[in-house]
């Protein structure tokens, strides 16, 4: 018998899709990611099959939706330019705080090498990220950076930001090893910091004192 994907009866698309959403993240607070499948989420949620393909093409596409709630491309971010690595780690912070929001359960669980809707979150096709993620948002911070001259012009920007996303995934393991105790955004603003200074043709105290001269 064919799939039925059709609009669930008496159904409000907000409710019933919040409902398979919660239904995924206490499954993975409580068993862990490998007990994310449809029927599973489907038992949890009390519903058919037919009202999960109705608003998910399958679990990976239900799980990045945890990641695709966040729109980076259209995020406003109040860091200056010139303090680029404050802006980086201002925007890699959304993301993260995205993650704890959900609770430490889930992101030992969530960010695992089994997930491949986060492989495919976080990685590259064609050696280009997928638009309107963190990190294309990221790369487009950086070009601008650039053109500004706050980066040297010879700098791989795409380099750069798959360099960075690296650092954050780092920093989001290290916050789990803690227990969820681990200061992340202090973390990641030195670690971002140091790293980009090597690229940069002058620092922040630099920036900062000759916007002061005017």
């Amino acid at each position: 018998m064919p799939r039925k994907c059709g609009r669930p009866q008496g159904c409000d698309d907000k409710v019933c899709r919040e409902l398979i959403i919660s239904s995924a993240v206490k499954l993975i607070r409580e068993q862990g990611a490998d007990a994310v499948t449809v029927r599973n989420i489907c038992r949890q949620a009390d519903i058919g099959t037919g009202t999960f393909y109705f608003y998910f093409k399958n679990k990976d596409d239900l799980l990045m939706s945890f990641l695709r709630e966040t729109q980076f491309g259209e995020l406003e971010l109040t860091t200056p330019v010139e303090d680029i690595a404050g802006r980086m780690t201002e925007l890699y912070m959304h993301l993260i705080n995205r993650y704890r929001s959900l609770g430490l359960g889930f992101v030992k669980s969530f960010y695992s090498t089994g997930n491949k809707a986060l492989s495919a979150y976080l990685g590259e096709v064609d050696g280009q990220f997928a638009p309107d993620t963190v990190m294309a948002r990221s790369e487009s911070e950086m070009r601008v950076a650039a053109a500004q001259g706050v980066i040297k012009p010879e700098a791989d920007i795409h380099e750069i930001c798959a360099d960075l996303c690296t650092i954050v995934k780092g920093c989001v393991f290290e916050w789990c090893l803690s227990g969820g105790t681990a200061p992340v955004d202090e973390i990641l603003g030195r670690i971002t910091e140091g790293y980009l200074q090597q690229y940069m043709t002058r620092t922040l105290v630099q920036c900062t004192a000759e916007n002061a001269q005017f």
